[in-house]
């Protein structure tokens, strides 16, 4: 029993890989082709799998040219106002549209570095990421100069805290920000290469 408790566990981790990648890929062909596959099958009569996904890809890249421009930037700004009038899609759309600004590439200055930092006490260890320096009344109530660290959640790193930390107790590390989100959404199981040098104490 325990060769063939051995031999189910180890197809499990090597099949359960590839079945969710599958079936991610599955759920994000048929969300795209069901976006447009509708309208298509009422304009010709009959459905056509797989052009539904292609022109909601074509779509997409089609609103980013558009959003580009300086015409488009004017229009999405307009959109975006009508819809911060709506009492409950204003809440949605204010929500989502925060936490993806947050986390975009074209956003990734909102997360400067990545930092490692004494928290929750002593002893123990974080990482998190510097969103800025302390500036007007928290800077000008606290006694030493300090820097804004945001310390996000696992495996969501969309939520979490933000603590102050005294410059001189923040460790700027070398890995970007994008290995430093992988590093936290993983839990610690991806953890990216470093090149041996130490890293200490700096300005952000």
């Amino acid at each position: 029993m325990k060769v063939v408790r051995k031999f189910f566990l180890t197809g499990i981790v090597v099949l359960l890989p590839l079945v969710v990648t599958l079936y991610v890929l599955s759920f994000t062909y048929r969300l795209l082709d069901s976006f447009l596959g509708g309208l298509i099958e009422a304009v010709l009569g009959r459905p056509v799998p797989g052009l539904g996904a292609l022109l909601t890809i074509g779509l997409v890249f089609l609103v980013g040219m558009v959003a580009t421009n300086v015409i488009g930037k004017k229009l999405i700004a307009w959109l975006e106002f009508l819809l911060n009038r709506i009492p409950l899609i204003k809440s949605i759309y204010g929500a989502t549209k925060q936490i993806i600004d947050a986390f975009s590439l074209q956003k990734s200055n909102a997360f400067q570095r990545v930092a490692l930092i004494e928290y929750p006490r002593k002893g123990l260890y974080a990482v998190g990421f510097v969103t800025g320096c302390g500036m007007g009344e928290v800077q000008e109530k606290t006694a030493e100069e300090v820097i804004n660290i945001f310390v996000p959640t696992t495996p969501n790193p969309t939520s979490g805290m933000l603590v102050l930390v005294p410059q001189k107790e923040v460790t700027f590390l070398e890995m970007s920000v994008e290995e430093g989100l992988k590093l936290i959404v993983s839990g610690g199981v991806v953890t990216p290469k470093h090149n041996g040098k130490t890293q200490g104490n700096g300005n952000a």
